[in-house]
């Protein structure tokens, strides 16, 4: 194994982002419930800028996209694999374009990176 397998996140960018996986119940069932424990802020955020579980594909395909052309920031080790925070404006619906964090993990054995989560970036005026 060669060290870019070892270490997946050694890079600028996100490796292998086009075929990044965001599952359809992590945005339906976390970053656009509002009834979620942890995750209704982050569906109050994602909701005021136009996204919705109707079309939850939306959130998807922008969270890929932001994946893919942003850098990554930070990389730390965890059991299940390394994760990546790639920060970035986010493309949504109401053509605002907010800054976020989005977190993504390469699960030990996988080859493509899976989003962990995404959240606001706090405005610095």
């Amino acid at each position: 194994m060669d060290t870019e397998e070892q270490e997946p996140c050694k890079t600028e960018r996100l490796p292998n982002c086009e075929n990044a996986i965001v599952e359809q119940e992590k945005v339906i069932n976390y970053l656009l419930n509002q009834k979620h424990p942890y995750g209704a802020g982050k569906a109050r955020f994602f909701a005021d800028r136009g996204f919705c579980i109707g079309q939850w594909k939306l959130l998807r395909d922008a969270l890929n996209e932001h994946g893919c052309r942003h850098e990554v920031v930070t990389e730390y080790e965890t059991g299940f694999g390394p994760r990546c925070s790639v920060e970035g404006e986010l493309n949504t619906p109401d053509g605002h374009c907010p800054n976020i964090r989005s977190v993504w993990q390469m699960d030990k054995g996988a080859s493509a990176p899976r989003l962990i989560t995404a959240y606001p970036l706090e405005t610095k005026l």
